[in-house]
């Protein structure tokens, strides 16, 4: 028997769906999860100087931004333990996050305006992150400095967990405490991120 060529239009479903409507899609589902209030964890990503990095965000504010080497999926699943499973990629819901981290690393921003949600911290920790507020652009402070400011000041090593630990990198300056000595130090996004801030600030 002769084997004749399929249908074209028989394939046409099993195409695979063009970028831009799986966008549309995804951007429908969103709407749809914020409209029944089961959006509990809006993420997007964004380019930036310093790698592509995730942002997360609930209705009380920012709750998340995380380095690449941070691993993203690893970031979303622990969100999804810590916070809520109902996490949706939603970039419309970051807008503002986003363009204000646009803004800063083009020089047009020094201090961030967006409302924070710092669940993830506690205790200590969370002591240190509201101080590192107060360091202000292109300005730095050693670590015993902070653990002076936080109210303990033998807690240096403490201090050095809370900005490794810090949940919003950048946002929460944690790239600004450095080491008595002056050298920076290690940092969540690895040492050429926490130099690139400076530098960036420096200018």
């Amino acid at each position: 028997m002769m084997m004749t060529e399929p249908d074209a239009s028989f394939l046409a479903p099993l195409a695979a769906p063009d970028e831009q409507a799986y966008r549309g899609l995804r951007a429908r589902l969103a709407a749809q999860a914020a409209r029944e209030g089961i959006l509990d964890v809006a993420y997007r990503t964004i380019d930036t100087p310093v790698g592509e990095l995730l942002l997360a965000a609930t209705d009380r504010g920012l709750v998340r931004v995380a380095y690449p080497a941070q691993g993203h999926d690893a970031v979303l699943t622990t969100l999804a333990d810590q916070v809520s499973p109902r996490v949706l990629h939603a970039p419309a819901r970051l807008d503002a996050a986003a363009r204000e981290l646009d803004e800063y690393f083009a020089r047009a921003r020094r201090s961030f305006g967006l409302s924070l949600d710092l669940r993830l911290a506690h205790g200590f920790r969370r002591t240190v992150l509201e101080h590192l507020t107060e360091i202000g652009y292109g300005a730095t402070a050693s670590y015993g400095a902070v653990a002076l400011a936080s109210g303990s000041p033998a807690a240096v090593r403490a201090v050095g967990t809370a900005c490794a630990r810090n949940p919003l990198p950048v946002v929460i300056p944690c790239h600004r405490v450095v080491r008595g000595d002056g050298s920076i130090g290690q940092y969540v996004g690895g040492t050429e991120a926490k130099r690139a801030l400076l530098d960036l600030e420096a200018a």
